[in-house]
């Protein structure tokens, strides 16, 4: 087949995946946004790679004004344009679309309508639920508005897709409430390129290059947006900011990661260390300088959102600490696996007492991060995830 894979945000398991099936002897275009601001995977050509296997970035004209709302809006109208000529230019057979906001995943489909290329759309998170939650609080009168026209955007590009396959089994209510035919469902959970992820030591040259190699480090590695609250880690460094043998590490840009730059110097917490977006090759040496992996997801955010940063985490060998949503995928996952410690986002106290119960018992992180690896090493593996998702395309 020809197969154009797009994943807006460039993550790892989602170029992965477009490797696979280029190696499975098909065509393979892998488009990826170059301007938004999130960790991205392996996105330029290997040596190894086959030769039908063709990554290419679209870059924007401007930099990717993220909360600036109505320039956004032009920004990904733009980027819709850029996608149709890739369309125009490749034109696959089927596309399979991941991460794409709402107007260019319409301008995708259209194109893909136009010239008779099948399109699977891949929910990675239900926009249309986030886009009214933010605009009602931002926009109170104007942004309800708004809200309800994603709403019935999302739902109309659901309708039209030929297959949809979702990340989890909580988005499926929404989907049939919305009158999603059954037999275009396919839920298939996300996973991470455990391959790509070995465990290393502690003592590596990134953890070296910080000063972390000798330290008890808190490590959150990844995007801080608006369904994330940073206070969290903040009030973590706080927590231990009297042990000059503890450090919080943040590895992340953005909003988020400006608000926890500032709230450190504001109150002159040296165990806070915040850190740029790494490169992918450089993250198994970032995540195995932790002790504790942290991640954090807003209350609000549960239901539409599942954080893939932990399924990366789960690679690394170490102990998880997640301050999300009891109800999330991702929050059962851990329990399930007993690879971590999970708590309510709103509850500080609990976090706290859950961070120092890790603290203190080394033997106890160590089975919680040899659970987490063995879950991964079964179940991140890339050959049956490629055969689900090449059955799915073939249909």
């Amino acid at each position: 087949m020809r197969i154009l894979v797009h994943d807006y945000a460039g993550h790892p398991f989602q170029v992965q995946l477009s490797r696979a099936l280029a190696k499975r002897d098909h065509e393979v275009t892998h488009l990826f946004s170059e301007s938004i601001q999130t960790p991205k995977g392996l996105l330029l050509k290997r040596p190894d790679d086959p030769a039908t296997f063709d990554p290419r970035g679209i870059p924007l004209t401007q930099p990717f004004a993220k909360y600036r709302y109505f320039k956004r809006y032009k920004q990904e109208r733009e980027y819709g344009r850029y996608l149709k000529r890739e369309v125009e230019r490749i034109r696959p057979e089927v596309a399979l679309s991941s991460n794409t906001p709402l107007d260019p995943q319409a301008a995708l489909l259209r194109a893909c309508r136009r010239h008779g290329a099948r399109f699977v759309f891949w929910l990675q998170d239900i926009h249309s639920t986030a886009i009214s939650d933010l605009l009602r609080s931002k926009l109170p009168v104007l942004g309800a508005g708004i809200g309800r026209y994603y709403s019935w955007l999302e739902r109309s590009l659901l309708r039209r897709s030929d297959e949809i396959i979702v990340i989890t089994e909580d988005f499926l209510s929404t989907l049939r409430r919305w009158g999603i035919p059954e037999e275009q469902l396919h839920v298939i959970h996300n996973w991470a390129p455990v391959d790509d992820v070995p465990t290393l030591p502690k003592n590596n040259v990134w953890a070296r290059a910080y000063g972390l190699e000798r330290t008890f480090n808190l490590v959150y590695s990844g995007t801080l947006g608006l369904k994330h609250n940073p206070d969290l880690l903040l009030q973590l460094a706080h927590h231990f900011k009297e042990d000059p043998g503890v450090r919080v590490v943040v590895v992340s840009e953005g909003l988020g990661a400006q608000w926890l730059e500032n709230q450190r110097r504001l109150q002159n917490l040296d165990n806070l260390l915040i850190i740029g977006f790494q490169p992918f090759e450089t993250l198994p040496q970032v995540l195995a300088s932790a002790d504790i992996l942290v991640a954090i997801l807003e209350p609000d955010a549960g239901s539409y959102s599942v954080p893939s940063k932990v399924l990366t985490y789960l690679c690394a060998k170490r102990p998880l600490l997640l301050a999300v949503p009891t109800e999330n995928l991702a929050a059962r996952l851990v329990e399930q696996q007993q690879a971590g410690l999970t708590v309510d986002p709103n509850d500080t106290q609990a976090l706290i007492g859950a961070a120092d119960r890790l603290f203190t018992c080394a033997s106890f992180r160590s089975k919680l991060g040899d659970n987490g690896r063995a879950y991964a090493e079964a179940e991140f593996a890339i050959d049956p995830l490629a055969e689900r998702f090449e059955q799915i395309l073939a249909s």
